[in-house]
């Protein structure tokens, strides 16, 4: 049996764990861990890699984290100009301040590898929980490796809340909130399908993110549910911002011409779309309809004002951060569904004056 293993079997590695592995004194560790000794570096590395190999978390954290001083949630946020998150973290940090918690904010940069790194620096600091928002990547060394993360913070007495993507497959101790995304997309799909278009530019982000995925199985169904044959060449993959919404169109009315409406995968991307019309000297919704997703405050802004989906995001960071306080309190009110720790919102079309019937330009 390895030492890691013993040491697992046992509990959460000690200090004691860590220095017998290593080979030298706790007090030697004591002094690497506080930084506020001089070691060497041969020391350092030597205790680092054994604290990175058992998982090892410090008592300090372990006190925080068991009640001995303020909690603290780590937020981690592709991008904090993002309107429809930052809605989030607006809803998680107000839960938080009122039981007179803290809220760190990190931000991924849409990178899988940082967003990993960052909820492991988060595990080592001790935080009561880690809440991801957003979309996941699709592909099993990420999902395998955020499952390790959630348990080794579960073992911490941590916590990790996926806010808007889907649940880790098993038995992973995790809570999820999330929205009715597919169904959203379904929705206005089949808005535009009863106003009477067939040709759609569907604009629903990265391919390998699930939010993603999702939209384009919702607004696929609504083509079936309607008998509109579903043109692949007619969706254009990338990211949810107003560059590549208006790239993709401006790409699109060269390539694919003829497409009478646009399925913006967020109001940011419909914004991009939308000036792109207007710059190849067409109306909306005139000459095209178009909408968005998400309901920020930008969609109302638009002129036409957007036809778009509404997700109570900030909603889902007030319930993300009741779900991290229930469960540390023993589960007072904690709301469960059949499927476990995931909870699911819904959302709604807001229909406002960017869709009209094709032909319609009077």
């Amino acid at each position: 049996m390895s030492q890691r293993k013993a040491a697992s079997d046992a509990g959460r590695a000690t200090i004691r764990d860590v220095a017998q592995r290593a080979g030298v004194s706790v007090a030697s560790v004591s002094r690497v861990l506080s930084g506020n000794y001089p070691v060497s570096e041969e020391l350092r590395r030597r205790v680092m890699k054994v604290v990175r190999d058992l998982d090892y978390v410090t008592n300090a954290h372990a006190r925080s984290l068991a009640g001995g001083g303020t909690p603290t949630v780590a937020i981690l946020i592709n991008n904090i100009t993002g309107a429809a998150f930052a809605h989030v973290a607006k809803g998680v940090e107000g839960a938080a301040t009122l039981r007179g918690w803290l809220s760190l904010v990190g931000t991924t940069g849409d990178d899988p590898e940082r967003e990993l790194a960052l909820v492991n620096l988060m595990r080592q600091q001790g935080v009561a929980a880690v809440i991801l928002l957003g979309g996941a990547y699709d592909y099993d060394e990420y999902q395998l490796r955020m499952a390790r993360f959630a348990r080794s913070l579960d073992a911490a007495g941590s916590h990790l809340v996926l806010v808007g993507r889907p649940p880790l497959e098993g038995d992973v101790p995790a809570t999820t909130v999330d929205y009715d995304n597919e169904g959203g997309a379904y929705a206005m799909a089949s808005h535009l399908m009863s106003a009477g278009h067939r040709r759609v530019l569907v604009l629903p982000g990265h391919a390998e993110l699930t939010t993603a995925q999702g939209r384009l199985r919702g607004a696929q169904r609504a083509f079936e549910a309607y008998g509109v044959p579903f043109d692949p060449g007619m969706v254009r993959h990338g990211p949810y911002d107003y560059e590549h919404g208006y790239e993709a169109v401006e790409a699109a009315l060269h390539d694919t011409p003829g497409f009478t409406a646009v399925l913006a995968g967020t109001d940011v991307v419909a914004a991009g779309a939308m000036q792109a019309l207007r710059a190849a000297g067409l109306r909306v919704p005139e000459d095209v309809s178009i909408v968005g997703y998400d309901d920020i405050p930008l969609a109302s802004q638009l002129t036409p004002q957007l036809t778009t989906v509404h997700v109570p995001y900030e909603e889902m960071g007030r319930v993300a951060l009741r779900a991290v306080a229930d469960r540390r309190e023993g589960g007072a009110g904690r709301r469960k569904s059949a499927d476990g720790d995931h909870l699911v919102l819904g959302t709604h079309v807001v229909v406002r004056n960017s869709v009209r019937p094709p032909g319609q330009n009077g």
